[in-house]
């Protein structure tokens, strides 16, 4: 069972040792995808953020887009990236916003506003 897998059956891996075919997608995609492996567990950024870091400060919708297609969601964590005004944003792997909260929470982080 992959660790996704795992975190749709409640089941949430406390440390994700997984490695990954390389990526396939754009340069800019590839950008976000690496940025977004280097959040620390238990931390989130924006996807402002994400776009100054990766040198594209005006980009923060095509890091979101960049993000619902990542192709390894959790272990690209593509959860750990929020909107600006402090909702979660979407999460396009199975089980929607639900999971995103539910892996953050895992993780230590909690959101109260409305997603």
């Amino acid at each position: 069972m992959n660790p996704f897998e795992q975190s749709n059956k409640g089941i949430v891996p406390t440390c994700i040792m997984v490695e990954h075919p390389p990526f396939q997608g754009t340069a800019f995609q590839v950008k976000v995808w690496n940025a977004m492996k280097e959040i620390p567990r238990g931390e989130v950024r924006t996807y402002t953020e994400i776009a100054v870091q990766i040198g594209h400060q005006n980009s923060a919708r095509a890091v979101a887009n960049a993000c619902g297609q990542n192709p390894y969601p959790p272990i690209v964590p593509c959860h750990r990236v929020v909107r600006s005004d402090g909702s979660l944003g979407g999460y396009s792997a199975e089980g929607g916003v639900e999971t995103k909260r539910r892996l953050l929470s895992a993780e230590g982080v909690e959101f109260s506003a409305p997603s």
